[in-house]
Parts: structure tokens; sequence; C-alpha cells
């Protein structure tokens, strides 16, 4: 594919810190925001539960849409990143989370929260490819660990402030308010990017006439990209079942109160994002000393799996089976900023977009499937063996990450 570069131009190195840190720091508010909205529903399900009349099966099939419509969108959202450039396409994404908030604070029955989990998946789709897109061209080199770091910091933390946003506006007012609030914050977020607009350009790619046929799927042909595709599948697999399980776990394994059982996955955020911020450190150690990205990820996955296994013994206890989950997020959160170099490194040039996009579908695939498939060994009652399972596959996302690395280095 002929390609030409349009728009920005990267600066040159060296680059000031403060422009560096400000187009991270924007970056890393617009992807907050995308966790923020994973959970736009999840936290008040209860509300609807008693408001609407629905069942668990209602709600639950919520978050089947919202992560199908962003799998899918995410992989075709990377194209549009690449072709018109990530700025317009990350404003259009927040525009779908301000009007999915204002559906939510409008929402009479079933039918409009489908409406909200439609527009809220829609809106997170194409973050990933937008976000990296700007961050591997916008950010100079040595510090892209840092970047990658503060990327899925600020993830996690808006994982972490959503409950606590629209659960505790819904005691002081109801949750309609809590919506319109959530409509106002998103109003703020897009406020801010407009202001900072000229840090959030891109290269954009142009396809000429005479390009050959596909050329634009060429990608999909790297055995590497699914590689990607499998380790984020896996890895996610396991974070899910965190999510959705683990509150029940330790309610019915230990006898922990729901409130501790709920301030254990904030806690799993929480130690995740200080992992991730000391991983933006391992990550550049490591490249200072030639250590291969797919290196750091494996060692922090598989202290992560095994540290899942010790919980699903119940040998901890209940107080140390919340501790030790906790410490769980801390060691996969450490490779988090290596497993984003390595995406980047496996990356061909001028496909960032694309790549991105069908890689990272694989982590909306993953929260998709891992529900269907954990909830049936939560249904029997299973609940060592759910979070054993979640371990192993987390193991088996370690040998997706070696081999990544193995085939980015032939490539």
């Amino acid at each position: 594919m002929s390609t030409v570069a349009m728009g920005a131009i990267p600066p040159a190195n060296p680059v000031p810190l403060k422009d560096d840190a400000a187009i991270i720091g924007l970056v890393g508010l617009a992807h907050g925001t995308s966790h923020f909205s994973h959970l736009l529903l999840a936290p008040l399900f209860p509300v609807f539960i008693r408001d609407f009349g629905l069942s668990y099966g209602d709600v639950g099939l919520l978050m089947s849409i919202f992560f199908v419509i962003s799998g899918i969108g995410q992989a075709m959202a990377g194209f549009v990143v690449d072709r018109i450039g990530a700025r317009p396409v990350l404003f259009a994404a927040i525009s779908c989370f301000l009007l999915a908030s204002l559906a939510a604070s409008m929402a009479t029955g079933y039918s409009g929260l489908v409406l909200v989990a439609a527009l809220a998946g829609l809106g997170n789709a194409p973050f990933h490819p937008a976000d990296f897109t700007i961050l591997n061209q916008r950010v100079s080199a040595a510090r892209l660990g840092y970047a990658f770091s503060a990327h899925g910091l600020t993830g996690n933390l808006g994982w972490a402030l959503a409950p606590a946003f629209l659960v505790g506006i819904t005691a002081m007012a109801d949750w309609r308010t809590a919506y319109q609030a959530a409509a106002v914050f998103y109003v703020g977020v897009l406020a801010v990017l407009f202001w900072q607009r000229d840090r959030l350009r891109t290269q954009v790619v142009v396809r000429h006439a005479d390009a050959p046929a596909g050329s634009d799927l060429a990608f999909l042909k790297l055995p590497v990209v699914w590689w990607c595709f499998a380790f984020f599948f896996l890895s996610t697999m396991t974070l899910a079942v965190v999510q959705s399980f683990a509150p029940s776990i330790l309610k019915a394994v230990h006898g922990v109160s729901v409130e501790a059982a709920t301030l254990t996955i904030s806690a799993y955020m929480l130690c995740g994002a200080v992992g991730m911020f000391v991983g933006g450190f391992v990550a550049t150690w490591g490249q200072h000393r030639h250590w291969s990205s797919d290196r750091v990820v494996a060692f922090s996955m598989t202290g992560g799996a095994l540290l899942l296994l010790v919980c699903a013994t119940g040998w901890l206890g209940a107080t140390g089976t919340m501790v030790g989950l906790a410490i769980t997020g801390f060691a996969v959160g450490v490779g988090g900023p290596s497993r984003d170099m390595m995406i980047k490194k496996a990356t061909p040039k001028g496909a960032t977009g694309r790549v991105y996009g069908t890689v990272y579908s694989g982590l909306d695939t993953g929260f998709a499937v891992s529900p269907l498939i954990f909830g049936v060994l939560m249904d029997h009652g299973w609940y060592a063996a759910t979070l054993a399972g979640a371990a192993l596959v987390l193991l088996v996302s370690v040998y997706a990450a070696v081999g990544v690395g193995q085939r980015t280095q032939a490539h």
C-alpha cells in the first residue's frame, strides 16, 4: 500500500517533557472516560431490577449488547482512525457517551436501557485504536513506556470512579439525576479535549488509486496479529471473572459481606492502577536493557495466575483471599505497559489504527464470552473451579504473549 502522511508532523526529538505530558494527560482523560462508560449501567442494575421489574438475565444481556457492539465496532474503527485521523473519531465516541447518559436519564423501561447499552458500546469501540494512534505518533519514543503506563492507570481509575459516582449521586438524589450528572461530566471532557485539540492531531493514511486491491487488509495475514488477539482475549477472560464473579465467590465461600466483597473489586482495580504505574518504569527499564516486552508480560501474568490459584484453594481465608485478589491486580497491572509496547512492536508501519482495533477487539470478545463460560461453573456452585479456571486461562495467555514475541522477532 502506498501511503502519504497528511496533517500533523510528529514532534522532533528531543521533545520537551511538558509537551509529552500534556498529550499523555489528554489521552489518559479520554481513556478513563471510556472505562467509566463500561460501567455506565452495571452499578445501578439493582435499581433497574427494582424499578422496571427486570431479571438478572435481562440486565446481563445489556452488558453482552455493549461488548458485542464495542468488539465489532473496534475492529472497524481502526480503519476509520487510519483514514480520517484519531481526533474526530475520539470526539464522536465521547459524544456517543453523552447521548447514552441522556438516554439513560430518560429511560422508562428495558428498551430504553438497550438503547443506552448500544450507544455506550458504539462510543467505546474506537478508543484503543484512537488512543494508541495518538500516543504512538505524538509522544517521544523514550517516554512511550510511561505513556502506556498512564493510559492503563487512567482506565483502571475510570472503572473505580463509575460505581462511586453513579451510586453516590443516586443515594443523594435519584438515578436519573446521576445520569444527568454523567452527561455534564462528558460535556466537560469534550470541552477540555476540544480546547487542546491541536495536541490530538494525527497523521492519516491515504490509499492511492494504484494501490493493490485488498492492501488495507494485508495486516490480517500476519500471524503475529492473531497471536496478539489471542493474548487479549485470554487475559481479559480472567479479568471478566474477577469483575463479574469474585464478590459472589467471596460471599459464598468465605461469608464475606456484599460491601466488603465489592470493596475487594475496587481494591483489585486500584492495585492494578498502581501496578500499571510501576509497570511504566519496568517497561522503560526493560527497553534500556534490551529486555523483550513479552518477557515482562509473561512474568507478571504468571505471577497473577499463581496468586489466583492460591486464592482458589481457600487456604488464605476470607481476609487473605481478599488481599490476594488485590495483589493479583497489581501483578497483572505491572505487565500492562509492556503489553502495549509488545503490540506496538508487532504493528506494521501505517497500520496502527487497524492493528490496535483488531487486537483490542479481543478484549471485548473476552468480556462478552467469559461470563457465559464461567457462569455455568458458578450456577453449579463450583466456586473454586471458577477461580482456578480463570488462573489457568491467564497462564495460557502467557503462552500467547511469548508467541507474539517470537513472531515479532521473526518478522
